[in-house]
């Protein structure tokens, strides 16, 4: 049985699904707007600095060379040069790896564990339900910065060790949502009929109820992007994050904090790429969901 051609018939009789392509077509005309798609240039730059560094400079990130420290920005050095004559601007090309790679690592973490708790919850209720709700609001009621940093002092620091501590941060929010998810899709027809028909609850779990509810779910996901992004550096600023003299985001602006008085690009200018990029991540969340709602 197809779960999209089921719903549609739930929803058509008639197995017409044209008002809704129609509908869904609009909604993604109107939500093509100036701001969607600068957003979008934005992260493509951002995708383009973690991939191809080298394409966006020719300046070593570790290594400042005879140039001379605390340069003002010019043509030549773009954000200026840090206190050791490294160039700042290059410092967060090369960031842009360890800190994207560190926010996709955090929302795998919590859209897959989140998501299955949630499913769990939402099909299976009653004792279930309770436990895996009260452990999830149990996560909740811990401030995240508060829980990722325990976590990172349990795990030791690093790259990949912030970004699980900032993905257990993000659990409770996907469970929540997949499990609203699940209970109202758990209800339908077309799921009543596929048990009815002998499936089994994973087969019904995995064919029908949570590809039906994974578009919420993205759309989270990629708004969460932008926030584990303000996490991470956040713990490089506090250096629980990425060691030194490895570049990430939150670490460069830690590192110029010292010279806001003489050198401001060092905080300034890092700090307005990593502001452009979470908004343009939220811009572009906010969107799908518009799209998929």
């Amino acid at each position: 049985m197809s779960t999209v051609s089921t719903h549609a018939q739930d929803t058509h009789p008639n197995g017409n699904d044209r008002p809704r392509s129609r509908a869904r077509s609009g909604r993604v005309h109107a939500a093509l707007t100036p701001a969607t798609i600068a957003s979008a240039l934005v992260l493509l730059i951002a995708i383009a600095w973690a991939l191809f560094p080298g394409l966006f400079t020719h300046f070593d990130p570790n290594d400042g060379g005879d140039t001379p420290a605390l340069l003002a920005p010019s043509l030549e050095h773009w954000f200026g040069t840090d206190q050791t004559g490294r160039d700042a601007f290059t410092r967060v090309v090369y960031g842009a790896s360890q800190s994207l790679l560190a926010a996709l690592v955090a929302v795998g973490v919590g859209l897959i564990v989140g998501t299955t708790i949630g499913l769990i919850a939402g099909t299976r209720r009653g004792f279930v339900d309770d436990v895996l709700m009260r452990l999830i609001d149990v996560l909740l009621s811990i401030p995240a910065i508060l829980l990722s940093l325990s976590i990172v002092v349990v795990l030791g620091f690093g790259t990949i060790n912030a970004a699980i501590a900032v993905g257990v941060t993000a659990i409770a929010q996907f469970a929540r949502l997949a499990r609203s998810q699940a209970v109202q899709i758990n209800t339908s027809d077309y799921v009543a009929a596929a048990y009815g028909s002998g499936g089994t609850f994973f087969s019904v779990l995995v064919r029908h109820i949570l590809p039906n509810s994974v578009s919420p779910v993205l759309s989270l996901a990629v708004l969460q992007v932008g926030s584990a992004i303000l996490q991470i550096s956040t713990l490089g600023f506090l250096g629980y994050g990425t060691p030194p003299p490895t570049p990430e985001w939150g670490l460069i602006i830690a590192e110029g904090r010292n010279f806001v008085a003489t050198a401001w690009w060092l905080t300034v200018l890092p700090g307005l790429v990593v502001m452009a990029i979470v908004l343009a991540t939220h811009q572009i969340g906010n969107t799908l969901r518009k799209v998929t709602s």
